[in-house]
């Protein structure tokens, strides 16, 4: 049987509408709230199941949906703390090699060739050691023009000449960042 939908007013029932009630006895009638009266059709039980079943499977799909998002967020947030786990600790370790770059600098001086190897020796150890763990050197240099976003200018100068105007006079220090992100902003001086 094919869904009608035929709206009576309550109002207006006459024998002639009694006689149409009559033919659909397979029908139930319900009150909406506009106090009209709906003739739906009873839906067989195959039918029922089947509206049922698509609703389960659209409620599944969406939840598979949603915890596949889920999966991959997590997933990139737990990379981002892999990534950044270890900063606390490269951070306190950037002293230490900025003490080891002073000591090599001086040691140079020396003529003691052991001392010079053995400090050496330590002092790539240690920053290979620090690269494993994803720390890179901000590459920066006298003569690079200044940008704020990339290094910290600690003071500004007379240039010495006008090339160096507006551009890096004197790294003082080295900065370093782990992955993309910079965990120390190199020090510079800049020529004014």
């Amino acid at each position: 049987m094919k869904f009608k939908n035929i709206f009576k007013n309550k109002s207006n029932m006459t024998t002639e509408n009694t006689e149409f009630d009559q033919e659909l006895d397979d029908a139930t009638i319900e009150t909406n709230a506009n106090g009209e009266q709906l003739i739906v059709e009873e839906l067989s039980v195959e039918e029922q199941l089947a509206q049922d079943l698509a609703k389960e499977k659209d409620k599944f799909l969406r939840l598979f949906a949603e915890f596949e998002n889920y999966k991959k967020r997590t997933s990139k947030e737990r990379l981002e703390l892999f990534k950044t786990a270890n900063q606390e600790v490269l951070l306190a370790m950037l002293p230490v090699l900025d003490d080891f770059d002073r000591a090599a600098v001086e040691i140079n001086k020396s003529d003691d060739e052991n001392l010079k190897k053995g400090v050496e020796l330590i002092h790539e150890k240690l920053k290979s050691t620090l690269v494993s763990k994803g720390l890179e050197q901000v590459e920066i240099q006298a003569g690079d023009a200044f940008n704020a976003d990339v290094a910290e200018a600690i003071t500004q100068i007379p240039a010495p000449s006008d090339k160096l105007k507006g551009k890096i006079v004197d790294v003082i220090e080295k900065g370093y960042k782990l992955g993309d992100k910079i965990i120390r902003f190199p020090k510079v001086v800049v020529g004014n």
